[in-house]
């Protein structure tokens, strides 16, 4: 992607203000090559042979602002296109891409990715089934209508309302981001799609010092939706947000070792299960046999009370999409039902060789990767318990409200997760904030200790980025509140990867 950058305050930035047209709304959805190239590029591609080929076609343009030390440091302004190019052949994947839309180019791409196989040339279907994805975007307002000064000051407000929520906040960061994806997917069985995909992001980290102590917070909100989310998620809530979390964990006591009952808040704890529970029902780690989920369809794999869905198509949210990178229709999976392992999250190349149909799970970072099986907005189903009731169910417990960074082995499901904000309980009441916990498992063994679920399901805010095999991809998590009858809590990990 190409960018430009500047260095000021967000006064320097100018820009306008309109809704985007119907005419401009009908070209974000045209296709971004022409058919009959299209055709040419997947006969390139299937002239050695193989079962499959596909051509994923990416326009996109997007910005970001940054703000430190009390100023909106950079703003920059990208754009980028290019074309990926897969063949299938059994369980090979030949798969290359083109920056730009150069025709000769295009070709030559198809050609190489085509070595994977060596046969007659495959069969290409006329690109006869041609469609536009549903609308998923939830927009009134296109953001890249938007003035720049009009964004940029979104961290500025943010920036004065965490200063003004405490006098123990000391730093302030910020980021503003948007982006606007026009797609063409068209394969070799016929299918010609288009689609359009927005996404926002506003996020803040807060630092706050008090008596000795350095406390980080952090929040942000965004998704698939126009510039007017902002007037009901407004900058000076997440940066008020972020603040509370920094200054709730100043003179945090150290957190008691052991295995004990924990609690998890609702919303973004949602990030554990899917670490803990959702990576390991993706497609290439069942087939491959790595997932300790293997061959358990049907099996009781948590608490009766346990229903996990991951679900593609809820509108505007951050990991929602009308079709995945595959031009599949995305779905609603219910995963787990009751306890019971129902199925798994598939994409095109691995159902076919383990004779599953696509769950519509195909994701790709950009047209420069191959697409891997991938959760879009992965959640447990509420319950019927008061957030009351269960924390008021619990003598000694552990409450754990936010969470930072985590691993998991994906092949014995132990995972490590630290808690950015956690506080005692004790006679069923929240009591002392505590620092440096990490919770300790196994997932399908935590699951199962699974004793209360709350009727308070939420998502997230619409922040998660997850990351596998080197490619990050937008996502939601989401939790009612759940009492886990018994986890183990650890002291400080002091190196802790992100993994959402």
């Amino acid at each position: 992607m190409k960018s430009t950058a500047v260095v000021g305050t967000a006064a320097a930035l100018p820009g306008c203000v309109r809704a985007t047209t119907e005419a401009e709304l009908h070209h974000q959805t045209d296709p971004l090559l022409d058919p009959t190239l299209l055709k040419k590029i997947l006969e390139a591609a299937m002239s050695r042979g193989g079962d499959f080929a596909d051509v994923f076609v990416e326009d996109t343009s997007g910005t970001s602002f940054s703000l430190e030390e009390n100023k909106v440091r950079s703003a920059q302004t990208g754009f980028g296109r290019g074309v990926g190019i897969r063949v299938l052949a059994g369980q090979k994947i030949g798969y290359a891409y083109c920056e730009g839309f150069d025709p000769q180019r295009l070709i030559e791409t198809a050609k190489t990715a085509a070595f994977i196989a060596d046969a007659k040339p495959g069969q290409v279907a006329d690109l006869t089934d041609r469609r536009t994805a549903s609308d998923m975007n939830l927009m009134r307002v296109d953001p890249a209508a938007v003035a720049s000064v009009t964004r940029a000051e979104l961290l500025m407000r943010g920036n004065e309302a965490a200063h003004a929520f405490d006098g123990r906040v000391k730093q302030v960061m910020g980021s503003y981001f948007d982006a606007a994806k026009r797609v063409t997917i068209a394969n070799s069985d016929g299918l010609l799609i288009n689609d359009y995909r927005v996404l926002q992001r506003l996020h803040f980290v807060v630092v706050a010092e008090g008596d000795g102590d350095r406390r980080t917070g952090f929040h942000g909100g965004g998704g698939r939706s126009g510039f007017e989310f902002f007037e009901g998620f407004p900058p000076e809530q997440a940066a008020k947000e972020a603040a509370r979390q920094a200054t709730a964990q100043l003179g945090a006591a150290e957190a008691p070792v052991g295995e004990q009952t924990v609690v998890l808040a609702n919303g973004w704890s949602g990030i554990l299960l899917h670490e803990a529970v959702g990576h390991g029902l993706e497609a290439d780690f069942i087939r491959k046999g790595t997932s300790l989920y293997t061959g358990k369809v049907g099996e009781k794999v948590a608490s009766e009370l346990c229903t996990v869905i991951d679900d593609g198509q809820l509108p505007g949210r951050r990991g929602s999409l009308a079709i995945d990178d595959e031009g599949a229709e995305t779905q609603r999976k219910v995963l787990i039902e009751n306890g019971i392992l129902k199925g798994y999250l598939v994409d095109r190349h691995n159902g076919s060789l383990m004779n599953l149909e696509t769950t519509g799970s195909g994701r790709r970072e950009s047209f420069r990767h191959y697409v891997m099986p991938r959760m879009t907005n992965t959640f447990l189903a509420p319950g019927t318990s008061s957030p009351k009731d269960i924390i008021g169910s619990v003598k000694n417990g552990f409450y754990a409200k936010n969470f930072g960074g985590g691993q998991v082995d994906i092949t014995n499901g132990n995972f490590v997760f630290e808690v950015a904000e956690g506080y005692l309980i004790e006679n069923g009441e929240l009591t002392r904030p505590v620092k440096g916990a990490t919770l300790i498992g196994v997932g399908p063994e935590v699951l199962k200790q699974v004793d209360m679920v709350g009727n308070d399901p939420e998502l997230d805010a619409g922040i998660g980025t997850c990351g596998k095999n080197g490619q990050s991809v937008p996502v939601g998590v989401g939790l009612p509140h759940v009492r886990i009858a018994k986890l183990t809590v650890g002291g400080t990990k002091k190196s802790m990867k992100a993994m959402v």
